[in-house]
């Protein structure tokens, strides 16, 4: 069986992953080589039995590999994108793919130019939480979805290493942002309509550490992110509201419920007021437990090394591209709409 040869440009954490996680469950990617600006970095991809490249030309030049995957920090990643692909190489980008829409477009036109994959590599797409909503969404298990929150809380303070640098494209938008309108835009595939940022800066005056974003799509439904690294009493990773039932995914773990009504459960309005702990309303009173039915969340299996598998597929198989540099572009657009919002102050009207 031929073998795919792949190098990694940048040996941080994150290119870790990508070399043992395709060795030990992608067998038609060979991972081979490295380079990385620091020592250590290379010294620990030497130790892991890659060739290390004494500069990116070098590696570049190396006609016996086939694919690059760019693991470093993100305003090095149009440039090396586009030099790859001049040097004949297949590339898979770590995410934020740029820092800006123009810049991917600039990626996209050279791809085109070479005929060569790109492909960026939004691996929570592939999250047992997020496939648990969209099977949900998909099977229609709440009814139609109007009003869904996503969110990743944490306590641990600053954005850490580069990515607490402007310059380097850091930022909680830029971070984990990218992934959390990826996933809602891949819930809802049609056209964002506006968008409002709340981008907070708590730990220091360079980057956003702390977001809640609003997104509205033509349908209408409105998906509100999240994004907290100063969060000591954590809310759900998901909320969904349906017009047939409320879903909840509570963590990681991917504990959570769906509560619906019985057929039998609906509710006539009573003239005499109902006296509770919220005082006396009708309205917000609890509905009797017995209208409802509670439904466990569905099963899904997640493989994050899906996305390295289907970039062989389509190398060897003309596969469709499940991450597609058009979708990637979209979500930057996005993001340019969100940094303007917080310029502005305001939200935005738009039509991504």
């Amino acid at each position: 069986m031929k073998k795919h040869r792949l190098a990694l440009i940048g040996y941080g954490g994150m290119a870790g992953w990508h070399h043992e996680n395709i060795r030990e469950k992608i067998p038609a990617i060979e991972v081979t080589g490295a380079f990385d600006v620091r020592e250590e970095a290379n010294q620990k991809a030497r130790d892991r039995g890659l060739t290390v490249y004494p500069s990116v030309a070098a590696l570049l030049a190396d006609d016996s590999l086939d694919i690059v995957t760019i693991a470093t920090p993100n305003d090095f990643h149009r440039q090396l994108a586009i030099d790859c692909l001049r040097a004949g190489k297949h590339v898979v980008c770590e995410k934020p793919v740029t820092l800006n829409a123009g810049e991917l477009e600039d990626i996209m036109a050279v791809a085109r130019e070479t005929g060569k994959l790109f492909s960026v590599h939004q691996n929570r797409r592939w999250d047992r939480d997020f496939l648990i909503v969209k099977k949900a969404i998909r099977d229609g298990l709440i009814g139609t979805p109007y009003f869904v929150e996503s969110r990743v809380q944490g306590s641990r303070g600053a954005m850490h290493g580069w990515r607490g640098h402007k310059q380097n494209g850091g930022g909680m938008l830029l971070d984990w942002g990218v992934h959390l309108i990826d996933q809602a835009m891949q819930l809802f595939p049609e056209k964002v309509v506006s968008v409002n940022a709340h981008l907070f800066s708590l730990y220091g005056s360079e980057v956003d550490d702390n977001i809640k974003l609003l997104l509205r799509f033509e349908s209408g439904v409105s998906v509100q992110l999240e994004m907290a690294t100063n969060c000591f009493i954590l809310q759900p990773r998901w909320h969904l509201s349906g017009t047939g039932g409320t879903m909840v995914v509570e963590d990681w773990s991917c504990k959570g419920k769906i509560v619906k009504l019985k057929a039998e459960g609906e509710m006539t309005w009573e003239d005499d007021i109902v006296y509770t702990e919220a005082g006396p309303t009708r309205t917000m009173a609890p509905r009797p437990r017995h209208t409802t039915q509670e439904e466990p969340l569905p099963a899904v299996k997640a493989d994050w090394t899906e996305y390295y598998q289907n970039i062989v597929n389509v190398l060897e198989h003309g596969a469709e591209l499940l991450v597609k540099p058009e979708e990637a572009l979209r979500v930057m657009k996005v993001i340019d709409a969100l940094f303007a919002s917080q310029e502005a102050g305001v939200g935005l009207k738009v039509d991504i």
